[in-house]
């Protein structure tokens, strides 16, 4: 439960995505998933990448306002209704969702969805007792 997320804010101007993308590239970090959220002004670019604690130094150092924060990988079957599964879970454990995202694993025929909740605790256990598998930050790291 040791997944950690990289969250870049950005003037929601054309090039900003590239800027980062381009001190990644330059220190040999690689992005395995990512999502972004805009509004007007602004934007949110939340990563997963396989070093987050130098994605988040050398962005840092690269005048970004950069942020590293918790978000559980949960595996999933990649098969039609997983997601109401999901969601019905959370809904019947009190759980709010402030955001997902996923990646799917052609290899295993898996999903692997990207959450981040208001008690991550509380989500952790619904899954374990549900039976889902959490992954670990060295295992997202690897894919």
């Amino acid at each position: 439960m040791d997944v950690q997320q990289i969250s870049v804010f950005l003037e929601n101007k054309a090039g900003r995505i590239a800027g980062v993308a381009a001190v990644l590239k330059d220190s040999g970090i690689n992005i395995r998933a990512l999502t972004v959220a805009e509004s007007e002004n602004y934007g949110v670019l939340r990563m997963i990448v396989n070093r987050p604690d130098d994605a988040l130094s050398v962005l840092k150092g690269a005048g970004f306002t950069v942020k590293k924060n918790p978000v559980l990988a949960v595996e999933v079957d990649d098969s039609e209704g997983i997601l109401y599964d999901i969601m019905s879970r959370c809904d019947t454990a009190g759980i709010n969702v402030e955001y997902m995202y996923s990646f799917v694993e052609q290899s295993s025929r898996k999903a692997i969805l990207f959450m981040r909740f208001d008690d991550t605790d509380a989500a952790a256990k619904a899954f374990a007792d549900g039976g889902h598998r959490l992954l670990s930050g060295d295992e997202v790291c690897r894919i």
